[in-house]
This record gives structure tokens, sequence and C-alpha cells, in this order.
């Protein structure tokens, strides 16, 4: 990549073209059976019961096909879906025959509080612009909790953290279960024409000895795409042209206690903190959405779990849950992670668009970022960190053009510090092209210009200077019955940075293959999949950073049960040194009763890199999760995370570190609204600092306590009571308080 501006341009032109091409509104040849729906002749009532006056002469849908771990066969179990709509509203009612109900298996829980291994769910996923790409998934359980998603065939996979408003209502009788849904118009987003088109798949989730899966479309084995198997509903006529107004205001009050003279000394109670604001969300037309938000309130109202961070090279992310950023998620995702929204920390106001216009999807968004925690400097064999103590205004926009199953897109975005504290710009197209029912190829092209802070006092990154740099990535992926093949080429530059997305790497060049194949056995083992992977990376220098050959096998088996084993030979660099290192890497899960909903482990044992120290030692990582529903209402979820290394030295040798994450969560959920919750987590590393080139603590741990009760009308209409009690370990070994909190949370969504 020796002319980054030209390959850029030339990149940029063809997008241009082909934004200018293909309306992109051709449903493909691939989607299952059509689907007549006509309008409900009556009143429905949302409570679970099939009697009302609008099903009577519904559309049903009575062939179902088992595609897991079937292959499109008869389902063991009956299913029936009807369908209908009015001026207002989408409605889906189900009856699920069972014949042993007292096996259902449906605990109450949060909203998107659903795992497919251990519980009955059902619903519709509806493609509600009938591109092939991309569906809305609504679903509930047996005891109505809800579950929603979007979910992409373009490569981002499915993603919960996006909510919306619709009503379920669910039965469980002596012959099975029944659902009931009524999803509101101005939930969903679809073109502005008449009469309508939408793609949709009606789906059951039953785990027994297998998770069995149906649909109402048959899904074949391998092939690179999902949504584009969808059943075409039509009949849809004279639905709403948009003009709705949701205004959401809350108010806040937080009051924290500190030490007052130091570790150990008594809290002192800081000033109250009270916070309102508003988010507005506002459609013009049904395809188009404007979101506004003032003072949001961007909190968290359970922690994000704790991720061992000894002996990592690289920055470790986390999921986005605040509702601003999730309109139009799915296009936020790039095949390289150039928008990730969490790096705007303190946003004081935003605004968004999203939509769709003359056949191209897009959305913008701005915010104005008061600034606080860290930035990534990334690197080719590591990641460090900055302050971001500059308020910024972020920029993100991204158009895409979908012509059949094929798109292409152009992302922007910009991070402008106030009072030239420096910039950051990416621009750059990326496309997915599908030239058989088999294979894709997916690829991203980006070009970044940046200048960092002058203030050294801060960082030594953050020292004045300006830099332009391009990343390119490009895949191909064949996907038949038994054969998947892959391969990947990634090309970094060593000044490229994405200050408003998660790039931790930067400055190498990495090629990458995987194939597998896939049997299906009758019997205790359902799929089997011998596999291997070849990975190796290089600076721009043409040094070796990564080599490995990683030989593995995956197995689903009964109890829902998953296992995968691998063999990894490496070759890696810390440092100026490079090291050989064998290791087994496995994961397992399995949920074998109502009960004991899952177990699961995964992690490695064998020889590690000390990459602080530049040293080869011998080590393991052991990742445990368990589920226990120890009755419908009560869930325990248990974690237990751990890592250690032994080194050797010329003066002795020992255990480097001991790092442990441990995670204790109890649920009781009341209803489907009410729950109460208590958290307690405790991290900790135990360190020898006569085995460390520097000087280190010797050990370190962090006590971090939460309750809460939580109301919640739907997932706009809250009322969270919340109190979190943190504290840190002292050289005497003790916890002393580090700070406490009680908050209390109250918003409302209005509706027009």
């Amino acid at each position: 990549m020796t002319d980054p501006k030209r390959i850029f341009i030339a990149a940029a032109i063809c997008v241009a073209v082909v934004l200018r091409g293909s309306d992109g509104s051709a449903q493909t040849a691939l989607s299952g059976d059509p689907i007549r729906i006509s309008r409900a002749q009556g009143p429905i009532t949302v409570d679970g019961q099939l009697n009302d006056e609008g099903w009577r002469n519904a559309t049903q849908v009575s062939q179902w096909f088992e595609t897991n771990p079937g292959d499109n066969t008869e389902p063991p179990v009956k299913s029936v879906g009807w369908l209908a709509y009015d001026d207002h509203y989408f409605y889906a009612a189900f009856d699920f025959e069972d014949p042993n109900p007292r096996a259902i298996r449906s605990p109450y829980s949060d909203h998107d509080h659903i795992s497919g291994n251990y519980t009955d769910y059902a619903g519709v996923i509806l493609d509600t612009r009938n591109d092939g790409h991309s569906a809305v998934l609504l679903l509930a359980t047996a005891t109505g909790i809800q579950y929603d998603a979007i979910t992409d065939d373009d490569g981002s996979g499915e993603d919960s953290s996006p909510d919306f408003f619709w009503e379920s209502a669910a039965r469980v009788t002596d012959r099975g279960w029944t659902l009931e849904m009524r999803v509101p118009f101005s939930s969903l987003r679809y073109r502005n024409v008449d009469p309508q088109n939408w793609g949709i798949l009606l789906y059951r989730n039953y785990p027994r000895a297998f998770r069995y899966q149906f649909f109402s479309a048959r899904l074949p084995r391998g092939g690179n795409c999902f949504i584009c198997r969808a059943n075409t509903l039509v009949g849809l006529e004279r639905l709403p042209a948009g003009g709705h107004v949701i205004a959401a205001p809350y108010a806040t009050a937080t009051q924290t206690s500190r030490p007052g003279a130091g570790p150990g000394s008594p809290l002192v109670d800081d000033p109250l903190d009270p916070q309102v604001g508003a988010d507005v969300k506002w459609t013009p037309n049904a395809d188009n959405a404007v979101d506004l938000t003032v003072k949001p309130d961007f909190s968290q109202v359970e922690a994000d779990t704790a991720q061992i961070t000894a002996n990592e090279r690289f920055a470790l992310s986390y999921p986005e849950k605040r509702p601003f950023f999730l309109e139009g998620v799915e296009l936020l995702s790039t095949p390289m992670r150039a928008v990730y929204t969490r790096t705007i920390t303190s946003p004081r106001w935003g605004g968004r668009a999203t939509g769709k216009q003359h056949g191209i999807s897009y959305t913008t968004l701005v915010a104005d970022d008061a600034g606080g925690g860290t930035v990534i400097i990334p690197g080719p064999n590591g990641s460090t960190f900055a302050p971001q103590e500059f308020a910024s205004t972020v920029f993100i926009g991204r158009l895409k053009r979908s012509f059949r199953r094929n798109f292409v897109s152009l992302l922007v975005t910009d991070r402008e510090g106030h009072d030239g504290s420096g910039y950051n710009r990416v621009i750059g197209p990326d496309f997915q092209w599908r030239p058989t029912n088999d294979d894709a190829v997916t690829g991203q092209l980006l070009y970044s210009a940046s200048r960092t802070p002058n203030r050294p006092d801060l960082s030594p990154a953050w020292n004045g200077s300006d830099f332009t740099s391009a990343a390119a990535q490009v895949q191909w992926s064949h996907n038949t019955r038994h054969l998947d093949v892959s391969s990947t080429y990634k090309d970094f530059g060593d000044g490229f940075r994405a200050d408003t997305g998660f790039i931790p790497q930067v400055g190498y060049r990495e090629v990458n293959g995987e194939g597998g194949w896939t049997l299906r056995p009758k019997g205790f083992f359902s799929r089997i999949r011998p596999n291997v992977i070849v990975d190796e990376q290089r600076d721009r220098r043409g040094e070796l950073i990564f080599r490995q050959v990683l030989p593995g096998v995956n197995l689903d088996a009964r109890w829902n049960m998953y296992l995968r084993a691998q063999l990894a030979n490496d070759r890696v660099r810390s440092g100026a040194q490079t090291f050989d290192r064998t290791q087994l890497l496995y994961s397992a899960q399995i949920s074998p009763t109502r009960r004991i909903a899952n177990v699961s482990a995964d992690g490695y044992v064998g020889e590690e890199v000390d990459f602080a120290n530049s040293r080869l030692g011998h080590g393991a990582t052991v990742n445990v999760t368990v589920m226990l529903n120890a009755t419908d209402h009560l869930e325990l979820a248990i974690n237990q995370n751990q890592r250690w290394l032994n080194v050797e030295t010329t003066t002795g040798s020992g255990r480097l570190f001991t790092a442990r994450v441990s995670r204790v969560r109890g649920t009781y959920t009341f209803t489907s609204r009410l729950f109460a919750r208590l958290i307690g987590q405790y991290v900790s590393t135990d360190n020898d600092p006569s085995l460390y080139l520097q000087p280190i603590d010797a050990r370190t741990g962090v006590f971090s306590g939460s309750a809460l009760l939580a109301y919640k009308l739907n997932w706009q209409s809250v009322l969270f009571i919340g109190y979190g009690d943190d504290r840190e370990l002292t050289l005497q070994n003790e916890l002393q308080p580090a700070s406490r909190q009680i908050f209390v949370k109250v918003s409302y969504a209005f509706q027009r």
C-alpha cells in the first residue's frame, strides 16, 4: 500500500458510481414461499388467548422446518402461527404443542436475558425494508419475557442492544404454550411505498435433548446468508406514513460518599447530584428517524463484567448499552471496527438521523463530548493509553447502498478537539460482494489524518504531531453443506488512527486462513467439525509478530453440549525476542436441566509468553460460568475467571502472577416488569515482585457490590433505585471503603 491516497480516491469513485446505480429494492430469488397477510376482521386483545375475533380469518402458517439439528426436516412437535394487521399494529399469534408441558423451560428474567440453549421462546423476524440484508428479531418466552435484536447478513451478526416498543403475552397450557404479539408500525422502519412487501421468518426455539430450531422457511446448509431466505410477506396496504414522536424525559439523583482523608478514613458525602434531561425521537416518515438528546443519562445500572487484563498486550472492549447510540446500530458496523461509540465518554448533547432515501441507507450522528477516560494508542506489538482530558465534537456518518445481496458503503468519522486539542478524521469505503450462493467477499479501505494534542505533560503521546496513514482489510469466505473455507488479509499503516473506533493494533500486515469440514451424525453427537487455522502477522519492516498453526475440532452433542479443542503451535514476538509457544485451547458448554441452565468453561493451558518481561513461561487461563435457575423466578449467575503464569529466571523460579475475577449475580424477577438484583464482584492480582524486571505491587484488589430494584413499563419508562459499594485492598490486606453511592432514576416515554 505505497500510495494510500490514490487507492482511496479510486475506491471512493467506485462507491459513488455504485451509489447511483441499482435502487436495491429487489428481493433476492433465494427467499422462501410467499405469505399473504390480511387485515384483522375484529379486535385483538394481547393476553395469550387465541379466541379473539381478529384471529378468526387470519393468515395461518402451519408449514415449519426443523433446521437444527435436522436439515429442513419435519419438526418433532407441531407449531402453528397466525398473522394479521390493522391501521396501527402488526399482529402475530402462535400455538405451540408440547408432549410434556412440564418440560417447558421458561424462567423469569430481565428483558433480553434469554439463552437459546435452555429457554423455550418464539416470535417473528422481520425484514421490513425487504432488502434481504438485515432484520428485526421480536421474540418472547413462554412466560412473556421479551427479546429484541437486530441481525445482519453483512457480517455483523446479531445485536440485542437495541430495544423496541411492542407488546406480548404468553400462556402455558395443558398441551403446550401460546403467544400473542402486537408491534406498533411506529417501532418499525419500512419503505414509503404501497403496497408493502416484507421479508418474514416465523421462529420457535425448542431446547430438549438438543437445541431444536424451527423456521417457516427452509434454511439450506452452508450458503452465505440468513435473512435472504425469509418468506415474502405480501398484502400490507395503507400503512402509517410516519409523524410519530416519542419524548422520554428523565430525572436522576445520586448521592456519593468518599473517604474524607484517604483510604481507611470515614466516608464524607459529596453534594447531592441531581440531573434532568430528555431523549426525543421523531419519525418524519416510516423509513426515517431523528433522535435528539439533551444532557443524556448514559449511566449503566449494571456494571460491565470485569475482564482479566494481566499479561494482555492489547486493549479490551465492552459492549455499548446506551439507547441513544442504538437506532440503526447495524449501520455503524463495518469490517474494521472503525466506530466504537463508547469512545464518546461524556456527551452533553447529541443528534442523529437514520433512515433510507432513494435506495441509500444512512446514519449521521453528532455529539458534544465533555471528555474523560482514555484514548487507545495502538502499535504493532501492543497498545497503551493516554488520558482524554479534552472536550471534543464527534461526527459519524455512513451511507450504504444495497443491490441484490451485495452492498457498498462510505464511512466518515471526525473527532475535533476543542481549543486546538487535536483531531482525528477517518474516511473510506467498504463493500460486500456475493458472486455465488456459497461465496462472499467483504472488504474495507480507510484513510486517516490525525493531529495529537500538544500536552506532553499529560502523556508522551500528546506531542502535537501530525500524521496520516491508511488501513485495508479484505476477506473471502466459501460455505457449502460440508466445507467452509475463509481467508483474510489485513494491512494497517503505522500512523493509522481511529479514535472514534476500536482498533488497538496498527503497523502490521496479516494473512489468515481457516478451513473446516462439517459432519452431522445421528446419535449422541449432532455435529462434528474438524478444522485448521493458519495465521501470520508481520510489522511494516517484515519482522515477525505472530505465527500460528491451529488444528482443532468442534462438537455439538446431547444436553445442548458444545465442545471445542485446539492445539496451538505459535511463534510470538515480545520486545526484541521471538518465542515458540504450544498451548491447548478449550471451550465447553452444557445445559443439562431446567435448574442447571448452563455450565461453561474456556481457556488455555501450556506455554505462555511473559510480555511484560519478554520471557517464556508456563501457565493457564480458566473462565467458568454457571447459571442456575433455583426457581422459575430466582436466577444465580456465578463467574470465576483465573489466569496464572510461572516463569524461570537466573535467580529462581516461581509464580509470576495470579489474576482472578470472581462475580456472583442474583436476580429475583417478580414479574416480566419488576425485578431485584444483587451483584458482588472481586478483582484481584497477586504478583511476585522479585520475578519482575520493573517495580510492581505485590497485591491489588477491588471489590464492587451493588443492589438494584427495577420496574420497567417499557425500555424507556423505568424506575431504578440502586446502591453501590466499592472497596480497595490496602497494603495491610484490608478492604477499605473507596466509595458508596445511592441513586434513583425515573423516566417515562410519552408517545404521539
